[in-house]
């Protein structure tokens, strides 16, 4: 507990049915084929300091290398969890079921898990309180066959789903997606090699960023997904400091002495620490 808890504060001061359809494409080879791939041994002992396994990943791309605790792991799925916010924010807008990110998501009055859902939210407060029912509510807008033949078009990991799953397939299922399919994501959709319109672009960088300083900022997006009663935390996204671009992913699990309730601030908490221990934030 000591040692989680020190790690953290350490961080802070420094329709008809159709079948079942497969969306999305393998990760290009020439990412991985032509990337140095560097294994820091400090990225597994800082899972381990805070009772956790995963993998730590992150991409310089302006040297083209690789940084990880594990490269394997990093090729291995998930289920995309909150992380799909990005994708689903992207084809929200380009399919002009959102216009802008002032579009509203209005609340039914029905209970929901957390107090911050319970009203009206705009597309930017959604996505900045991870707010699940209104990203339901985006994708079942945007239906399944657009849904599919967009996830199709951004080559978006391994989205496995029907017309029925719509508005769930990245929670629950065999939807899957690696570390390193998220990078390759993110590096598109900052750069502009996504197909889709500078305005998207724009409007998503401005919904990622979470912190600006002097000489960096992070930008980003946190997901957690709970399978046969085993927790996956997610923090992908991107850190843009006087040298350039780093992207990261980062998923972690629990081991099982953990004390679950620390569990929302170590994603975060991690990430921000493997990137520090590369000297990142420095000038």
């Amino acid at each position: 507990m000591k040692i989680i808890i020190g790690l953290f504060t350490g961080i802070i001061l420094g329709l008809p049915v159709f079948a079942q359809s497969y969306a999305g494409t393998e990760v290009p080879t020439d990412f991985q084929d032509k990337s140095t791939v560097k294994i820091v041994k400090e990225f597994g002992v800082l899972l381990d300091s805070a009772n956790m396994h995963g993998v730590i990943l992150v991409f310089d791309a302006m040297n083209n290398t690789l940084f990880t605790n594990d490269f394997e792991a990093s090729k291995q799925g998930h289920l995309p969890a909150s992380t799909f916010k990005i994708a689903n924010s992207v084809i929200g807008l380009e399919s002009g079921v959102v216009d802008s990110d002032t579009s509203i998501f209005r609340w039914d009055g029905s209970p929901r898990r957390l107090s911050a859902w319970e009203k009206d939210l705009s597309l930017r407060e959604a996505f900045q309180v991870s707010c699940v029912p209104c990203y339901q509510q985006l994708a079942h807008k945007i239906g399944y066959s657009r849904m599919h033949d967009w996830l199709d078009k951004l080559h978006y990991g391994r989205m496995v789903f029907d017309s029925t799953q719509t508005d769930v397939f990245w929670l629950e299922g065999g939807s899957r997606i690696s570390p390193i399919e998220q990078i390759d994501f993110l590096q598109r959709l900052y750069e502009g090699k996504l197909p889709v319109s500078e305005k998207t672009i724009l409007l998503m960088k401005q919904l990622m960023l979470l912190e600006k300083h002097d000489h960096w900022q992070l930008s980003g997006k946190t997901g957690w997904a709970i399978r046969n009663e085993n927790n996956t935390g997610w923090f992908v996204g991107y850190l843009e400091n006087t040298r350039g671009v780093y992207y990261f992913a980062v998923l972690i699990q629990p081991e099982t002495a953990f004390n679950m309730e620390l569990f929302p601030i170590m994603r975060k908490a991690i990430t921000m620490k493997a990137l520090e221990q590369m000297r990142l934030f420095d000038e």
